[in-house]
């Protein structure tokens, strides 16, 4: 019953977030909520900051006279869009400011964490039902690496496996990011869509990463982990292995819609190289199990030669197995560490891989960050250093392909890395450097 004048001049006194808050009443206060005398006296106030003001009278002025036909000739709303428009644009510039500084070892920006912080950034999953409803799990553990991060969810209240159709991974900021005010889960919040997987038939179309006496894991690409109960078809727990590399433009520049895709590289050509694309690369390379550490190493000045290209292939030789000077040691026992509000466990023979592999100038040129199981091999090592079991590991995408061969060294309980190569897409690398292989 209270007049709407009345409404509209207790509205005048809400910030922006609390104004967006209100609008969620019913339809009459999403309505006053949108009124334009309110949304541009916000937007004129976020141009010219307090401390400048007493400068500005003129302009001050001027923007007011202004304000008059700009709240005639505006449908009601526009101020309020154009106030969220330069609000998220400032934040997105100020969060990629920070990503410009890089790291001279992975070539990924050095100041990840930092972005991550001043965002507000957060990791959600949602889960869609065969009827169309959606469950939304938040609050995930996170566990940070050089060049990448682990995010963990887990709960009791997880919907059945059976009635399930998809999982949607999205990164959520708040809408209007304020560092003096708390992120709030019930605030406005912005989604960008970063994956979409499929959960129908998911135990038979997924690859099986490993188990213990609890779980069963299941790898989807790109780098999900679905842990699932033993003996019953319900979700343990969902983990997701997010790269550095184009980690916070996909978390933050796409829509809750549409996935973010980055630009294309522009090859830079040279003509006087005959084998330019095939060396000068870098690699960088971490297995872990989500809490410890494996392997931490850098590789320098690798390539390949024409001769080596087969089957559209490009042959990076990391790691030779004739040569024992560079094989190298595993720390620990390689497995994936689990935990949920109850139990926690250890999957082994399974291990969390982050590769980033550079360019000549430096720059990523593939990366990803995926779970891998090792398998026990029919041969045994002829290898005169080493005399155990030879286990394989094996990755592989549109972009290339990982061959790893550890040994075991059961008088010492360790693996040793013997061979590791990189097999890359010939036509990854036509269409980044502008040739012809």
């Amino acid at each position: 019953s209270m007049p709407s004048e009345m409404l509209l001049k207790i509205f005048s006194y809400l910030d922006a977030v609390s104004l967006l808050a209100v609008g969620c009443v019913n339809k009459r206060f999403h309505e006053l909520a949108n009124d334009n005398g309110i949304w541009l006296k916000l937007y004129s106030s976020s141009l010219h900051p307090k401390w400048t003001i007493w400068k500005m009278k003129s302009k001050q002025t001027e923007t007011v006279s202004l304000g008059c036909a700009a709240l005639n000739d505006k449908k009601p709303g526009y101020w309020k869009k154009e106030y969220i428009f330069k609000q998220t644009s400032a934040f997105k510039t100020r969060v990629m400011r920070l990503v410009k500084f890089l790291d001279p070892y992975t070539g990924l920006p050095c100041k990840n964490k930092e972005a991550m912080k001043v965002s507000g950034l957060s990791w959600i999953i949602v889960l869609k039902d065969k009827n169309g409803k959606e469950h939304v799990v938040e609050k995930p553990n996170l566990s940070f690496k050089d060049t990448s991060v682990t995010v963990l969810w887990h709960g009791t209240d997880w919907p059945c496996l059976d009635i399930l159709s998809t999982l949607k991974l999205f990164g959520v900021t708040p809408l209007l990011p304020d560092q003096s005010i708390p992120s709030n889960k019930n605030g406005p919040r912005r989604f960008s869509l970063i994956a979409e997987y499929h959960l129908a038939n998911l135990t038979e179309n997924s690859a099986v990463v490993g188990a213990d006496e609890l779980v069963q894991l299941f790898s989807l690409s790109p780098g999900l982990l679905v842990g699932i109960w033993k003996g019953k078809n319900e979700i343990a727990f969902v983990m997701a292995n997010l790269h550095y590399n184009q980690l916070l433009e996909r978390s933050i520049l796409g829509s809750a819609n549409i996935q973010y895709s980055p630009p294309p590289n522009k090859p830079l050509l040279d003509d006087i190289d005959s084998e330019y694309g095939l060396h000068d690369y870098s690699l960088h390379l971490d297995l872990h199990g989500r809490n410890c550490m494996y392997l931490c190493g850098s590789f320098k000045c690798l390539f390949c030669r024409k001769r080596d290209i087969e089957n559209g292939y490009l042959r990076l030789r990391v790691v030779n197995l004739k040569d024992n000077r560079k094989h190298l040691p595993i720390i620990g026992t390689l497995g994936i560490c689990w935990e949920t509000d109850v139990f926690k466990g250890n999957v082994k023979d399974c291990f969390v891989m982050d590769l980033t592999l550079l360019d000549e100038t430096g720059k990523p040129f593939w990366c990803f960050s995926a779970p891998v199981h090792m398998k026990l091999s029919t041969k045994l090592s002829g290898l005169y250093d080493y005399m155990g079991h030879i286990y394989t590991a094996d990755y592989a995408d549109s972009e290339g392909k990982v061959c790893v061969e550890f040994v075991w060294l059961e008088e010492t309980k360790e693996y040793i890395i013997v061979s590791l190569v990189l097999y890359v897409s010939t036509k990854k690398v036509n269409s980044w450097y502008g040739t012809n292989y």
